[in-house]
């Protein structure tokens, strides 16, 4: 690969640029010639969204096998990289080799890395998750702890993210010449759209088909002891889709320079150490710092009960795939939502609509815990009446249009402050705090659920029941390890008031953010500026 510079003249000094006016051009969107492209971008973007949605799977298959929060912690950091991908971006945008095209020189490679990734993964998921020491029946919470392999399920898993992240980057920078400009729009919609199928094929469809009980009531004549896939079969088939897949592309679409014909304006090249550069001034202007603050700080409110809440419902016998089929009534919500709430984030104070939503989410996460709360006495022998799964689905779809309220308008907002100038770079750093911002928490919580939890064995009130070596104890003297306290309502609790708290804190910076011109949101950047002849 080639550093890509601007080269027509040797760089002398540096100079500051002023930021550029706000004006922009609006064009009619004309699709004639580029329905293709809008079909390849849907499918690059469908691939990206699979290790997505089976990294989402694995947290569930582990809490049927006996995983401890403590574990499930140290799971989550394989979503790590899509809120860290800005630390790698400029290096993606930058390197690249000018004969097989700027982004195919990334997203060939990288495509294949996953597709290999997941036939190596094919063949020793099940043991890292514990199945061959599995007992015989439909209790998997016998499998042995120790066999599951955490730290390398975490390492694999978050390559996968890794890779899909670094796909994302070169996907979303192709779209930006693969479609003429006045469709570049339509980007978004084939990203949204598309990432969401692949999620709902790797999670949604694969918690489906690889549940016996679904498969035996839904898809099978004759009942059978295991669903009609397994982890192994579904990562080796889409790998294989990876690979011959990428060999399409590579062999059969070329990638093109952007084109005036097409309506692509030219635009300045920076190298790594501008980029960079770059994105040191944005971070240090005041704004920028208190936005970060805000990003990074929002989310910890809602954690214990987007982080633990799924999972405790499995504890208490609510079956893992009907759990994820509670998301495909919500698909036309999901697909609704933002177009009806960014009538009322298209204006100047696009936030106003992120704080209204706030005392809504706080009380959907109180009505979540509720409900966990009175789920051991309404699911007995993982039977769950149908008016369960009723609450369930109102809860969440009502959870989902406070959170879709608050990220279109948290969007939108960006979108408006955002130079334009530098606008690719400016919302990947803001969009990537968001993210972080909603990670770090949900490691936090996860991590810390077994410690402020408390138990005792039945028979014998000196064991705590705090480690596997105990529990076994407990088990081989014929009792049984019940929870006296449990960690989850207490971070439900502390989540609670420190959300009540952060409201009060944040609105008012929010609403002052949201007043400043859009002048103070301008950075000067650092570009070279050639040397006098």
């Amino acid at each position: 690969m080639s550093n890509r510079r601007k080269r027509a003249d040797r760089v002398d000094h540096q100079t500051l640029i002023p930021p550029v006016d706000d004006e922009e051009k609006h064009e009619k969107s004309d699709l004639r010639g580029d329905w293709g492209n809008i079909a390849i971008l849907f499918f690059l973007y469908l691939l990206q969204g699979i290790p997505i949605g089976l990294a989402s799977a694995i947290p569930m298959l582990l809490q049927n096998r006996g995983a401890s929060y403590k574990q499930q912690a140290e799971f989550s950091f394989a979503h790590w990289p899509f809120s860290l991908k800005l630390l790698w971006a400029p290096i993606v945008d930058s390197l690249f080799w000018k004969r097989f095209g700027r982004r195919k020189s990334w997203l060939i490679p990288t495509q294949y890395l996953i597709g290999i990734f997941m036939l190596i993964l094919s063949l020793y998921v099940n043991r890292w998750l514990g199945a061959e020491n599995s007992t015989t029946d439909d209790d998997h919470s016998n499998v042995e702890h120790s066999t599951l392999n955490i730290p390398l399920l975490t390492g694999i898993f978050f390559m996968l993210n890794f890779l899909a992240a670094t796909q994302d980057i070169a996907v979303d920078g192709w779209a930006l010449t693969m479609l003429k400009r006045c469709n570049v729009g339509h980007a978004s919609t084939c990203n949204s759209v598309g990432q969401t199928a692949g999620y709902f094929l790797g999670y949604v469809a694969f918690m489906a088909l690889e549940s016996a009980e679904f498969c035996n009531s839904y898809l099978r004549s004759e009942p059978a002891p295991e669903g009609l896939v397994n982890l192994s079969g579904y990562l080796w088939f889409w790998g294989l889709v990876f690979l011959v897949t990428t060999t399409l592309v590579a062999l059969g679409k070329r990638e093109f320079a952007p084109s005036i014909d097409r309506g692509h304006e030219e635009h300045l090249e920076l190298d790594i150490k501008q980029t960079y550069r770059l994105l040191l001034d944005i971070i240090k202007m005041k704004p920028i710092l208190t936005l970060v603050a805000i990003l990074l700080t929002a989310k910890a409110g809602y954690a214990a009960c987007d982080a633990v809440t799924s999972l405790k419902l499995i504890d208490a016998g609510v079956p893992k795939d009907k759990l994820a089929l509670l998301v495909v009534p919500l698909v036309p919500l999901q697909i609704v939502l933002p177009l009806a709430i960014s009538k009322y984030t298209a204006g100047t104070r696009p936030m106003e609509v992120y704080l209204k939503a706030i005392p809504y989410r706080i009380g959907l996460t109180l009505a979540a815990a509720g409900i966990v709360w009175v789920t051991p006495a309404i699911v007995r022998d993982h039977h769950v009446p149908y008016y369960y799964y009723i609450l369930l689905l109102a809860n969440y779809g009502l959870y989902q249009i406070a959170l879709y309220s608050m990220f279109v308008a948290v969007m939108a907002f960006f979108a408006r402050i955002s130079d334009p100038a530098v606008g690719g770079t400016y919302m990947t750093l803001l969009n990537t705090l968001s993210n972080l911002g909603g990670n770090w928490p949900t490691t936090v919580v996860l991590w810390l659920v077994d410690y402020l939890t408390w138990k005792r064995c039945s028979n014998a009130v000196e064991n705590d029941c705090s480690d596997a070596g105990l529990k076994e104890t407990c088990s081989a003297g014929g009792g049984k390890c019940t929870i006296t306290i449990d960690g989850y309502y207490i971070e439900i609790f502390i989540c609670l008031l420190y959300g009540l708290l952060w409201y009060q804190w944040g609105s008012g910076r929010i609403r002052q953010l949201q007043e400043l011109p859009l002048k103070a949101w301008r950075v000067a950047r650092r570009v070279p500026r050639s040397h006098s002849s």
